[in-house]
């Protein structure tokens, strides 16, 4: 069995310079010993033993009250009394804000004007006095130090701090208290790195053999790009999808301790983070934010690509603090972290059977998505997304309709189309006389859009057709047929022979304006 390797026991100045600073923070007037959970269903698909720590669980949903706490009960009445300032992408805020509200002073927090509405709203609850500024972290925080030198406020940094490190790594201390067996791996997300330079402190203190990995997007990969180049690198742009990770240039002394502790780096894509939120919530029925997600898409990504089996594998889920907009994206996005859909755009014949020719050609596969409209005299353009097992299955499915003359583009890892064209195709067609449009329910059930697909006569041209599983117990189908006035009474009649519940919509004004 592949295992995580280990390498020799070692001890670290930095590790040792912070170990007694953890061991004493104070951070359990306000944090809770977050449970370490095994994630069943995920061990079991892995091969491996997963474990969860849920710092989803605290009080504002994230770890960041650990180390905004610790701070501020270390500042002194004169430092308090000034009242404090942060910047934050939300979770340092709120961490901030329950803090000063406990010790009785002023909280001013500049956030990103990108922040989900939901932290805002978090904030001001715990009284917290919101300024919104700028499209990410690294532009909060300037305004904010602008703000500090206006108005003489103590500034909390959100990661580049030792107290502030220190509380964030009671969360090590608390994974080696609570799982005293052995640990191949721990897994932690990175924004400005101070939950990881806590982490790795306490660990490489403790039990240095236990490997500590990081985990970033590729769209905000600031530390990664940092150790690799052995000084902080600034990025340009970071990616906005996991806001709580989304910072341009990582702390100094976050820096130095990730440098110098971490073994590891990983770097996640989106779909890969959504897929992981989709993992803990059929583990745990909790949904957490995108980068509290982060551990959980690396470590998956590492299993795969180091062929473990047998390994104990913990990770942080740090965050839960989601938009609910957020979500239908997530759900849409999840598939494809998964490699569970495969996505193509195939050229099929305008001729009458050829449409009925390729659905037997997808034969028992599940449908997740089928997009058509008539828009050539020779040729249809259909857009279809297929659930498969694995990646590889697309490329064998591709060749599948090349072998049958069926010119196809695979689309499954092209961001356009998954982004956006997927809901764009449509429109009006010159060609789509006699059209009328119908909406059609059936029950969804592995084969039942094959089902349906057979029931249409063949006498009449299927002109749009639009379909996209929703995970729901019932489908919805909306589709134009071309029917000639002279087969109005035998369509009306094939109709009521079909035995599904539909509408038509061939006078609905959407339909008048949009597609015909």
């Amino acid at each position: 069995m592949a295992r995580v390797p280990r390498k020799p026991p070692a001890t670290t100045r930095g590790a040792h310079d912070y170990l007694q600073r953890i061991l004493t923070a104070k951070v359990y007037d306000v944090a809770v010993e977050s449970p370490l959970e095994p994630a069943r269903a995920l061990s079991k698909r892995l091969g491996n033993q997963v474990y969860l720590k849920r710092e989803d669980q605290q009080r504002v949903f994230s770890f960041k009250l650990r180390g905004a706490y610790n701070k501020l009960a270390h500042m002194n009445a004169e430092q308090l009394a000034r009242g404090v300032i942060c910047a934050s992408a939300g979770n340092h805020a709120q961490g901030v804000a329950l803090g000063a509200k406990r010790l009785a002073c002023r909280a001013v927090v500049v956030m990103p004007v990108t922040t989900p509405r939901l932290k805002v709203d978090a904030v001001q609850s715990l009284g917290g006095e919101v300024v919104l500024h700028g499209d990410s972290y690294s532009d909060a925080y300037e305004h904010a130090l602008t703000l500090q030198r206006e108005h003489g406020y103590t500034f909390v940094h959100p990661f580049d701090d030792p107290d502030v490190i220190a509380g964030q790594g009671t969360v090590g201390m608390e994974i080696l208290r609570q799982h005293q067996g052995p640990i191949d791996a721990v897994f932690v997300a990175i924004g400005g790195g101070g939950l990881i330079s806590g982490v790795a402190a306490y660990i490489k203190a403790v039990r240095p053999e236990v490997r500590v990995i990081g985990v970033q997007t590729r769209d905000s990969d600031a530390m990664v790009r940092s150790v690799r180049a052995g000084k902080r690198v600034q990025l340009a742009e970071v990616g906005l999808f996991s806001d709580g990770t989304a910072v341009k240039l990582v702390g100094e002394e976050t820096f130095r301790l990730t440098r110098e502790l971490v073994d590891d780096f990983v770097l996640v894509d989106t779909d890969e983070v959504c897929a992981a939120i989709k993992d803990v919530f059929q583990d745990t029925r909790s949904i957490l934010e995108p980068a509290g997600a982060l551990g959980v898409a690396g470590l998956k990504q590492y299993v795969a690509r180091h062929k473990l089996k047998g390994s104990t594998l913990v990770t942080i889920t740090c965050g839960a603090n989601m938009n609910f907009d957020r979500l239908r994206f997530v759900a849409e996005r999840a598939e494809f972290g998964e490699q569970r859909e495969a996505l193509f755009a195939v050229t099929i014949p305008e001729q009458r059977g050829s449409f009925r020719r390729f659905c037997e050609m997808i034969g028992s596969r599940s449908v997740t998505e089928f997009n058509y409209r008539i828009s050539d005299e020779k040729v249809a353009h259909v857009f279809v997304g297929i659930a498969i097992a694995r990646r590889e299955e697309a490329d064998r499915i591709e060749r599948l309709f090349l072998r049958h003359d069926f010119p196809t583009v695979n689309l499954t890892d092209d961001e356009l189309a998954k982004e956006h064209v997927r809901h764009m195709v449509g429109g009006r067609s010159d060609l789509a006389r006699h059209e009328r449009l119908l909406r059609f329910t059936f029950p969804e059930r592995p084969g039942a859009l094959m089902r349906f697909l057979s029931a249409l006569h063949p006498s009449w041209n299927i002109s749009l057709f639009h379909y996209r599983n929703q995970g729901a117990d019932y489908g919805r189908i909306l589709v134009g047929i071309q029917v000639p006035s002279s087969d109005r009474d035998a369509f009306d009649e094939f109709l009521a022979t079909l035995a599904y519940p539909y509408v038509e919509e061939t006078r609905n004004p959407v339909y008048k304006l949009f597609l015909r």
